[in-house]
């Protein structure tokens, strides 16, 4: 009999797995029809000054444009090939052109009115001609060598931006970008190049009564906006703006079926096939980081992965694994998402993959994609019956005009789309927003085991941009010798949770949250609006289409914030504070 209870035990526990309870959602998705308020009607702020003829000034102003939009920093625009006349009408400019002639005697201008109380942030490495050199001492700059160096670190020399303390990050694909600087004693340098010389990357230089921030980076893309919203934060002694505050962890194709057999490097390292691996192993490590740092993971379900592209569909009658291991996500907290019926992107025959993915099949028709949806729900709606499944992740990320159509107008339950974040040749690229459909585009930003020079760049740049982190990752890692497989699963795990520990380290008041959380996260800083009023002694920020809770970032140069009215603050970097708003009005009280 003590060994039948025993036993009994035992069972129990094992299937304690296979029940669960519906976990209470930190943060709820809203209807969108509660953010009614408009937007504050706001002077603008800020002169973007490009010049139509210059490829690189027109990716910095496409750059800077979606960074102040972003921050809802009011802005205009103005080209400077066609009206090299300036107005001195702003209180900040940004300089994202390289040829200063092009402005001609206005560059002058420009310079008097910082020297009057306004400030520029020089976004591009300028030419080296007689206009600069009339400029550059007004720039903190003595002297400039006539040929670029390869830009090869990026060295942090001081704590302005979040994760960037005494951190070097390798440049993917350097090349001759930046000028060879040297500056005056009085100007503050946060970057550097790599190497002997140090050249500066970033600095600022105090210009009568007013602040020059330069960028000496000449690199512009997605992967780099949290340096160019840093950098303008640092040019007024106050600057506010919205961030989302949240990272989550994505696991793509999981629960899924099993490869069968043996990998060659899971054989080599643990001498068992894959579905022991994957259960006594990959899983209980990714548990265990789960719990050492608080993560639920947003768990996306393949049904199979058969090469099936029209009606009727097979299905998929083996549950026991999408049970157990969906079961024990759902029980650590953490969500259930569509990944597909199979790994074929909802793409219909006038989709073109080019040469690549040749194993893919595009649908038939939108009643195949529609059909495929419907397959996939009613699987996981009998496995996971108390769930509601809200967020989608494309296949290989991606995802045609038509498929996402058929996600907004037939599956209704579908709150997020989590693609990605950077543009590709096929990817679905997205912006954190909300869609015209009501659709939260939620792109996650780095992904897998190998964590490159690249994705630390992004990571510590969204860190700055958005206060958000997003990663993905898939089981099948440790089996993809071009996802690392052969340096074997330890290497790979360590490399995470590197990654993990240098997030959580950095970022400890970064929320932890699952993908619908995340979208709600997405749509509350999406449709929120400030409205900032500078004070002696205060900082009052209003704020439109505030709900429940809003997040800011707050840089103040001058003294810092003592105390907050109507929520709470806490500092994530120099100067640099993380702003809680539990009301619609908010005041830091500075000393």
């Amino acid at each position: 009999m003590a060994v039948f209870l025993v036993i009994v035990c035992i069972l129990m526990a094992e299937r304690r797995s296979v029940v669960y309870e519906k976990t209470e959602r930190l943060l709820e998705f809203l209807d969108p029809s509660v953010f009614q308020e408009e937007e504050f009607v706001k002077e603008p702020e800020c002169l973007i000054v490009w010049d139509s003829a210059d490829s690189n000034s027109v990716k910095a102003r496409r750059e800077i444009a979606s960074v102040l939009a972003q921050m809802r920093i009011p802005f205009e625009e103005q080209d400077g090939r066609e009206e090299p006349a300036l107005s001195p009408a702003y209180d900040n400019y940004v300089l994202a052109l390289s040829d200063y002639s092009v402005l001609g005697e206005g560059i002058l201008d420009l310079f008097d009115w910082v020297e009057d109380g306004s400030n520029l942030l020089v976004m591009c490495p300028p030419y080296v001609d007689a206009y600069y050199q009339v400029v550059s001492g007004r720039m903190g700059i003595q002297d400039t060598g006539h040929e670029p160096f390869e830009l090869d670190k990026i060295v942090f020399k001081t704590g302005f931006m979040v994760g960037g303390m005494g951190q070097t990050l390798e440049v993917s694909d350097p090349f001759d970008s930046s000028n060879r600087i040297f500056l005056d004693q009085d100007c503050r340098v946060h970057l550097t190049g790599g190497g002997e010389e140090e050249y500066p990357v970033l600095w600022e230089h105090p210009y009568g009564q007013g602040n020059v921030v330069c960028v000496n980076l000449n690199i512009y893309e997605k992967a780099y906006r949290g340096f160019y919203a840093a950098a303008y934060s640092l040019l007024s002694d106050v600057c506010v703006y919205p961030v989302i505050n949240g990272a989550a962890f994505y696991l793509d194709d999981f629960p899924s079926p099993v490869p069968a057999g043996e990998g060659s490097y899971i054989k080599r390292d643990y001498n068992m096939d894959i579905e022991r691996f994957y259960t006594n192993v990959w899983w209980p490590d990714m548990s265990n980081l789960a719990k050492e740092h608080g993560i639920r993971y947003t768990s996306m379900v393949i049904e199979n992965y058969s090469d099936e592209h029209q009606l009727p569909l097979a299905g998929n009658q083996d549950t026991q694994r999408f049970l157990y291991f969906g079961n024990e996500v759902l029980n650590q907290g953490g969500e259930i998402g569509f990944h597909g019926y199979n790994h074929m992107p909802l793409v219909l025959e006038n989709f073109d993959y080019g040469d690549a993915f040749e194993s893919y099949y595009p649908w038939k028709s939108e009643d195949d994609i529609r059909g495929a949806m419907t397959e996939l729900k009613n699987f996981c709606s009998e496995l996971y019956p108390r769930e509601a499944f809200q967020v989608y992740v494309p296949p290989s990320n991606i995802l045609s005009e038509e498929g996402r159509r058929i996600l907004a107008e037939d599956f209704l339950d579908i709150q997020a789309v989590a693609s990605i974040y950077f543009e590709g040749a096929h990817g679905y690229s997205q912006d954190f927003m909300v869609s015209e459909d009501g659709i939260v585009e939620t792109p996650r930003i780095t992904s897998g085991l190998l964590i490159d020079s690249y994705m630390r760049t992004a990571a510590l740049s969204e860190l700055n941009f958005h206060y958000v982190n997003s990663h993905f990752l898939h089981p099948d890692d440790a089996l993809d010798e071009d996802r690392g497989a052969a340096l074997g699963w330890q290497n790979l795990y360590t490399n995470l949770s590197a990654y993990m520990e240098w997030l959580y380290n950095f970022a400890p008041e970064i929320r932890r949250l699952v993908g619908t959380e995340m979208a709600g996260a997405v749509e509350r800083y999406y449709f929120l609006d400030t409205l900032i009023e500078k004070r002696e002694g205060e900082i009052e920020i209003r704020l439109s289409n505030f709900q429940d809770e809003a997040w800011l970032f707050a840089r103040v140069k001058e003294g810092y914030v003592s105390s907050v009215q109507g929520g709470s603050a806490v500092r994530v970097a120099d100067g640099l504070y993380l702003v809680q708003a539990s009301e619609d009005t908010v005041r830091l009280i500075l000393e």
